[in-house]
């Protein structure tokens, strides 16, 4: 018999045999293990080399920088990859509350993780259930499972007279309860089913744990330009050391030519810009009240062409507010901004005096809030109360009138059963049902209320007893957030298609996605979707954008979908039945504010506001990280030519080398602070959130960008060439040096200035504002002129004497490659956008 539970050796075979209630950890990776995976990583190893290159060459200085940015960067990704195992951390903290169990007959309060399947647990208001039940008894028990199926109000229980199986979570008036839901109203004894990982929450768990993160798109391309630039510089510097060697015999200024060619076009800035922009692009969304929680998904905001979001607490604030009452003869609708009328005050009189005396209900908090009382404040007597049944849903409460014989009965309920209630007549029943139809098309859950008296001792046992009038209709609904409309709009004006994705009901659903501004009324259901193949559910996926009733697995199974029709894919949600479609999206986006710990680990945004209109302001600021990102590799490529050109230039004329480490050093000072910090404060492009997204597969240099990237440095190079072969051909070898490197840092200036902007013409990108690029190119300006004209420095970079003209020749090389390379580059101005 349930009543007496198990007892506690049965409780202790089983924990034995089946395992606790909690989930598996077997799998954890130690820390050590992490940090293993990360030092494995070839960009890692690239910086570690790097920097070890400067120790060798005494610059302590670049050293230390780089060994200390490549720490960093290791923790910052070992930071990353213990995310996984916090979400189950926090799944393993829902799994396993308090349980009042009875054992032995006895109740008993035990940890959660020791329910076993077969036992016996009470429930009561304010408990999370501990593991799967079937309920055998119940006394008004409502549950809130938004976790799991994303319903935006508590549902009924009833009661099992038999041995059933399980179900799916989802629905009113079934027996069943699920682990880490809470009760919200009433008691209930329930047999467990499912403990642990056989659990829903548990399998919740186990998809997360199948679920392997993609890995950064960017970091992977980064990898490959790495390599590309690492193989030509490895080959430039063994041909600068072999040709040299053999032309002159000078094998030790070979190497050290090679090692500074090596230096030249070692790719250091692709990692370092890289991590920069993410940590920038983190702060940033912090300060538009967004936490980034996986730095890949900076990377792909701007690529986004479909956002999933559920509704409840997303698009809809998550609370209950009364917005509508009718009568036969009267209406009042919220959102008409016009002041409840004295006539309909009985309404919600009636409404409030059926409520429990301080209710914990989100209806019935809703009509206290626009009562502006609740029923313990009215300073009467409840006599008696009538609980909602499974047979007629409603209650009636009975309240002593002013000392008296006589009493006030208020009803409310479903409007089918308080029309029953009421007797209601051919032509009542006719307006009730149109009505409550009406209502139920714009999204509303509505409840009828009554109105009856009776005499204190002569109470029917029953509530079909009294003598009810028909008192009006309420309606609910879960507002809208104000927001929502434009950011949806701005959203459609930037190509990113909104699907709505939620467990409520399909009138629900439509009512809100056409307040929203959501494309179509087409709705798919969770039993129609479980029908579908997946070939049809992906065609069926262009025109739909409204899912409604659909369980975990069915949101993991349409992200899914839509990343198989190559889409990005961003989910939006803040339940635990969200987190494997969180964690499976492209970019996944948890509420912060009333999401669970789960949603918010398994994410890789977090909205800290849960302001959905965050979602668009995200979306921009990801769009403008990648573009400067794409500018700043596209400078980095560009730098580079003329600077292997001139490493390579003495070998064709037969000079000494031109570029020592210390030049490399000063360049490097230029090109560092360049690419990761002035060109990731660029503002927006004009048009950067009426375009559509960029293309799924798009590279971070595309064959066009690389093109004009690699002409941009051949223009710098011809202009070195032309300042060597016009006026620097028979200067001085350390004339000359200052000469050429004077050019080159100005031609740099010209590069920083050209990739400033894609669209924006010369003067435009002039004034576009950026404090950080005049605080790099001054201190830049004044240590040039210092080694230029301070003969310790002209010793330490081998200089000889600098003249006006030749500040002349220097600053007309770089003003005619930003003169070209503006000309030119409205010719590639599409493929900055593909």
């Amino acid at each position: 018999m349930y009543r007496s539970g198990l007892t506690d050796g049965e409780a202790r075979a089983r924990l034995q045999a089946e395992g606790f209630n909690d989930l598996p950890s077997a799998e954890r990776r130690t820390l050590l293990h992490i940090v293993g995976d990360v030092l494995r990583e070839p960009m890692f190893a690239l910086l570690l080399g790097a920097g070890a290159v400067y120790l060798v060459l005494g610059d302590l200085g670049e050293a230390s920088m780089l060994l200390a940015f490549a720490t960093f960067s290791v923790l910052i990704a070992v930071v990353q990859q213990t995310r996984s195992e916090r979400v189950l951390d926090a799944l393993r903290d829902i799994a396993s509350p308090r349980a009042l169990v009875i054992r032995d007959g006895q109740r008993r309060r035990i940890p959660g993780r020791e329910v076993a399947r077969g036992d016996t647990i009470v429930l009561l208001e304010g408990d999370r259930v501990p593991a799967d039940g079937v309920l055998m008894a119940v006394t008004d028990l409502q549950v809130d499972e938004s976790l799991l199926t994303g319903e935006s109000i508590a549902v009924r229980k009833i009661h099992s007279t038999h041995d059933i199986a399980m179900a799916r979570p989802g629905g009113e008036n079934t027996p069943f309860v699920y682990s880490g839901t809470l009760i919200v109203h009433g008691e209930g004894m329930a047999v467990i089913q499912a403990t642990g990982p056989r659990s829903e929450l548990g399998q919740i768990g186990q998809s997360l744990r199948q679920i392997a993160s993609e890995p950064p798109r960017l970091q992977v391309e980064t990898r490959h330009l790495v390599g590309v630039f690492a193989a030509f510089g490895i080959a430039a510097s063994l041909l600068v050391i072999v040709v040299h060697g053999l032309m002159h015999g000078d094998w030790l200024q070979a190497v050290l030519g090679g090692i500074a060619l090596g230096m030249s076009m070692l790719p250091e800035e692709f990692p370092l810009v890289l991590t920069a922009f993410m940590i920038m692009g983190a702060w940033r969304l912090s300060r538009a009240r967004v936490l980034t929680r996986r730095a890949a998904a900076i990377e792909m905001l701007g690529a986004a062409t479909v956002l999933c979001t559920d509704k409840t607490g997303t698009l809809t604030e998550n609370r209950m507010t009364v917005a509508e009452l009718r009568t036969p003869d009267l209406q009042w609708r919220r959102d008409a901004g016009l002041p409840l009328p004295e006539a309909l005050g009985d309404v919600i009189e009636a409404a409030m005096l059926a409520s429990a005396p301080h209710p914990s209900d989100p209806m019935e908090k809703a009509i206290v809030e626009l009562a502006g009382r609740d029923a313990g404040a009215t300073g009467r007597k409840l006599v008696r109360h009538y609980g909602l049944g499974s047979k007629l849903l409603a209650m009636s409460n009975v309240w002593e009138v002013d000392a008296t014989e006589s009493c006030s009965v208020l009803a409310k309920g479903a409007p089918e059963a308080v029309a029953s209630l009421c007797r209601l007549g051919d032509s009542d029943m006719t307006w009730l049902r149109q009505t409550v139809d009406d209502m139920a098309g714009r999204g509303e859950r509505v409840l009828g209320v009554a109105r009856a008296h009776s005499a204190i001792g002569d109470l029917p046992e029953s509530q079909a007893g009294f003598t009810f009038e028909f008192v009006g209709l309420v309606g609910f609904a879960d507002p809208l957030r104000a927001n929502v409309p434009d950011a949806v709009a701005e959203c459609r004006s930037a190509g990113v298609r909104v699907i709505m994705i939620t467990g409520d009901y399909p009138a629900t659903a439509r009512a809100i996605a056409r307040q929203a501004g959501l494309d179509g009324d087409a709705v798919i259901d969770g039993a129609e979707l479980a029908k579908l193949e997946q070939p049809t559910l992906k065609d069926r996926l262009q025109s739909t954008t409204i899912f409604a009733r659909i369980m975990p697995e069915q949101k993991l199974r349409i992200v899914e979908a839509l990343k198989a029709n190559g889409e990005i894919v961003a989910m939006t949600g803040d339940g635990v039945n969200d987190a494997p479609a969180l964690k499976a999206a492209h970019i996944g986006i948890a509420m912060g504010g009333r999401g669970t710990d789960v949603a918010r680990e398994a994410s890789s945004l977090v909205l800290l506001d849960d302001d959905f209109g965050s979602i668009v302001r995200t979306i921009r600021l990801g769009r403008r990280i990648y573009d400067n990102l794409r500018k700043a590799s596209s400078y980095i490529v560009a730098v580079h030519v003329p600077i292997a050109g001139l490493a390579l230039l003495p070998l064709f004329f037969g000079l000494p080398f031109m570029l020592t480490p210390v030049h490399i050093a000063f360049l490097e000072m230029v090109i560092d602070p360049a690419c990761s910090i002035v060109f990731e404060a660029e503002r927006d492009e004009r048009d950067l959130m009426r375009r559509p997204p960029r293309h799924a597969s798009s590279r971070l240099l595309s064959s066009a960008m690389g093109g004009w990237s690699l002409l941009q440095g051949m223009l710098a190079l011809i202009a070195l060439v032309f300042v060597f072969l016009a006026v620097g051909r028979d200067l001085p070898e350390d004339e000359l040096r200052a000469l050429l490197f004077t050019s080159l840092v100005l031609i740099n200036a010209s590069l920083i200035l050209v990739n400033r902007s894609f669209s924006s013409s010369l003067v435009g990108a002039i004034r576009r504002p950026n404090l950080f690029l005049w605080l790099l190119l001054t201190p830049v300006a004044v240590l040039l002129a210092v080694a230029l004209m301070w003969p310790p420095a002209m010793a330490l970079f081998r200089f000889g004497p600098f003249h006006a003209h030749d500040l002349a020749v220097a600053i007309a090389a770089a003003l005619g490659v930003l003169l070209i390379a503006e000309a030119i580059k409205p010719l590639w101005r599409v493929s900055f956008r593909s």
